[in-house]
């Protein structure tokens, strides 16, 4: 939601350092954020080859704690969320973490969340930084209290230290082995001496790690990380490359009326394996009947670049719609995202995009636009 002019925009800690650094900033659900540096280009640049560092502490952070074993020999945290996601998290062991969706009676998503399991009953969740209020009330309002105790991370610094590099410049501050955490694996560790959290997971589609410390202690890594040559970098670089990675934007390329089958998150619904979740029957029929549009990939053929709610039309008539669009850095080539019939989600398919009033043709492509070669 936004904000009004009777309330300021908020700040993270972190925000006289991006002013020191001259960063350009703009407003980002409700806060004042860099959106870049020296320009998305030569961030997202630093990212693909070396190292960037985003300052992410807007994003929402609950910590469940539940440390009672039940019957089925879940922790209550665990079993808790088991009711309120279509992963089956009785998979994860602890020091794991699953990217997933919370889902309302529809199946529409609320938020697109990882879950962190760290064992002896704890679990971490990170959430988008514009759902956060609407996130924590939905938990509060499903989750039993008396089970599970709920805390507000959200005042912690959070930053994402992204690109092949990272690791050789993230080591020397932390007291752990970082080669020792596999992707979406994490752990908790010391940097200067205080406790933090690490985990290898990101918004880019390369390796990297986000770290979430008190607010000192973050201004202190953020200074050294500068100092050791990481690449300071804001909102717009995030944009290119998650959409190059195609990672979904949410409020974009989904929302509370779009289901994890129709945006092809269909890898995170186990129905096989998990019992009853909220939104399960709607995800049961779609998966035995088909969804009726699907979310593509689109490369446009010529340098025009397709935006946010241009429409995309099939055989003369409008279809559907684009959700995010840009010109890839990384590849030197407009891409889009948008849902279209399912029919017409074949790969090679053409389409048109109508850009200020005129069609541009377009042809489905397999998704991701990138993949990195330096994942682990």
């Amino acid at each position: 939601m936004a904000r009004s002019e009777s309330h300021p925009p908020l700040r993270t800690p972190l925000y006289d350092r991006a002013i020191a650094l001259n960063a350009r900033m703009t407003a980002f659900s409700g806060w004042e954020m860099p959106v870049q540096f020296s320009g998305i280009t030569p961030e997202h640049e630093a990212i693909r080859t070396s190292a960037g560092m985003f300052d992410i502490s807007h994003m929402g952070k609950f910590s469940l704690r539940g440390e009672s074993a039940l019957a089925n020999g879940l922790p209550s945290a665990i079993e808790q969320l088991q009711r309120l996601v279509p992963s089956d998290l009785s998979r994860l062991q602890p020091g794991q973490a699953q990217y997933t969706v919370l889902l309302n009676p529809q199946a529409g998503i609320i938020d697109d969340i990882i879950v962190y399991q760290e064992g002896g009953g704890s679990v971490t969740l990170i959430v988008n930084a514009g759902t956060k209020d609407k996130d924590k009330a939905w938990l509060l309002a499903h989750l039993d209290l008396s089970q599970v105790e709920f805390e507000d991370l959200s005042d912690r610094v959070l930053i994402a230290v992204q690109g092949p590099e990272t690791v050789r410049q993230l080591q020397p501050l932390v007291d752990i082995d970082l080669t020792q955490l596999t992707n979406f694996g994490h752990s908790r560790a010391l940097i200067f001496k205080n406790p933090a959290f690490i985990a290898r997971t990101g918004y880019t589609g390369e390796d990297g790690f986000e770290i979430m410390v008190e607010p000192a202690i973050g201004i202190q890594l953020w200074d050294a990380l500068l100092a050791s040559g990481v690449v300071p970098c804001g909102l717009g670089a995030r944009d290119t490359l998650r959409l190059e990675a195609t990672m979904c934007l949410y409020g974009q390329d989904i929302s509370d009326t779009t289901t994890p089958l129709e945006a092809g998150l269909g890898w995170v619904v186990h129905l096989d394996t998990k019992g009853d979740f909220i939104g399960r029957d709607v995800l049961v029929r779609q998966k035995a009947e088909g969804v009726s549009r699907k979310l593509v990939g689109l490369n446009m053929q010529g340098r025009f670049i397709a935006r946010h709610d241009y429409p995309v039309v099939i055989n003369g008539e409008a279809a559907g719609i684009v959700t995010s669009g840009t010109m890839s850095p990384t590849l030197g080539q407009a891409i889009a995202l948008a849902y279209i019939p399912t029919e017409f989600a074949k790969i090679g398919q053409v389409v048109e995009v109508e850009i200020r009033g005129k069609l541009h043709p377009a042809t489905v492509v397999k998704k991701p636009f990138y993949r990195s070669a330096h994942r682990v």
